[in-house]
């Protein structure tokens, strides 16, 4: 015998442990908050770009097509050579940091668009400082010595990392972890209650008593208090002497 559901019992279930859900929602919000705020480092990025170009021998050269595309298929020889140890090693020594060349590839991003002869170097540190320097000194570096690892010298710096009055780390980011951790506390506080509704196996209803024994419900017998049970008779105290009242009043007349 197949069971189904009603949308009216499914809302019935969701308002009987909405407290549950709830409180999971805000622990998991609070949660996310505090992790975003207080425990997790911001980072910084900065970026620095470089053109390739065709070295012209002759000033009145006009580029070709065969050029341009040339040089954009160098855009992928280069970005690996950028993440090198031979062009990392160079930038970890003469700025003096504190992780090895492995590290520091970590913390860099090459891209580049598509047909495009423009390359840009993304930096990503704890100080935005150490991110606009790392950034340069790269470029710098990977300009220098392309000429003698490639025997090229094709390589133009375009734009250079500038530090901000007023960086803004691009992680964390609290809010977008705040709402997936609303979203994710919704979800498993809704879980968890159908998961406890369909555990719960006990007969507190009519409705349970004739689902599970498929028999109608004759009587019911009510559950009556202390409480109850002296308020009636309270009640009913009240009524007697409310009758007696009235009965010698009559006699009187």
């Amino acid at each position: 015998m197949e069971e189904t559901i009603s949308l009216k019992e499914i809302f019935e279930v969701l308002r009987k442990r909405i407290l549950l859900i709830l409180s999971i929602t805000l622990g998991a919000a609070i949660v996310a908050a505090v992790v975003s705020y207080f425990l997790l480092t911001p980072t910084y990025e900065s970026s620095s770009q470089f053109i390739v170009n065709q070295k012209q021998q002759d000033p009145t050269t006009q580029y070709t097509t065969g050029d341009i595309q040339s040089n954009v298929q160098l855009i992928n020889t280069y970005n690996i050579i950028i993440k090198s140890s031979a062009i990392l090693d160079e930038v970890v020594e003469s700025l003096d940091l504190t992780y090895t060349s492995e590290e520091l590839e970590d913390k860099i991003n090459v891209t580049s668009a598509d047909n495009s002869q423009v390359v840009t170097v993304t930096v990503t540190d704890e100080t935005p400082a150490t991110a606009v320097k790392i950034a340069n000194t790269i470029v710098e570096t990977f300009q220098h010595n392309i000429p003698e690892i490639m025997r090229v010298d094709n390589v133009s710096i375009l734009t250079k990392a500038e530090l901000a009055k007023s960086p803004t780390p691009v992680a964390p980011n609290p809010i977008l972890n705040i709402v997936i951790a609303i979203v994710l506390g919704i979800m498993v506080g809704v879980g968890l209650t159908f998961l406890l509704e369909y555990l719960d196996n006990t007969v507190t209803t009519e409705e349970d008593v004739e689902k599970k024994l498929g028999l109608p419900v004759i009587g019911v017998i009510s559950q009556v208090s202390d409480k109850d049970i002296a308020e009636g008779k309270a009640a009913f105290q009240q009524q007697r002497t409310r009758r007696g009242g009235f009965d010698g009043a009559q006699k009187t007349v």
